[in-house]
């Protein structure tokens, strides 16, 4: 994948995080806000105080994750992002950090 080929999926999947989440919030589901700045989208849940930051790493041409849980790294391997560490997928692992730092289940759809 050339870093181009890169940014434009990264960009793409950045994008469907933040409508994934501001149709929950919307929704009524979630009390959180997204903000983006370039690469990196922040989603802040004001009530608990806390944050998760997604950004994308194009030099290493993965996307990266912190949130209370730890620090992860996701690698494309075909048509997901999958987790260098454990092989979670990307939209599932958020799922969970989103869900333990709001305090609600809720699930993104890739």
């Amino acid at each position: 994948m050339t870093e181009s080929e890169f940014l434009a999926l990264a960009e793409t999947t950045l994008d469907a995080i933040e409508g994934a989440i501001d149709q929950l919030a919307d929704d009524g589901d979630l009390d959180i806000e997204c903000s983006r700045s370039g690469n990196v989208l922040e989603i802040e849940f004001a009530e608990k105080g806390s944050k998760i930051i997604i950004n994308s790493q194009a030099p290493m041409k993965e996307m990266w994750v912190a949130a209370k849980s730890g620090g992860f790294h996701f690698k494309r391997e075909g048509e997901r992002w999958v987790n260098t560490r454990d092989g979670s997928e990307l939209f599932e692992a958020l799922s969970q950090m989103i869900s333990s730092q709001a305090g609600v289940a809720i699930s993104l759809g890739a």
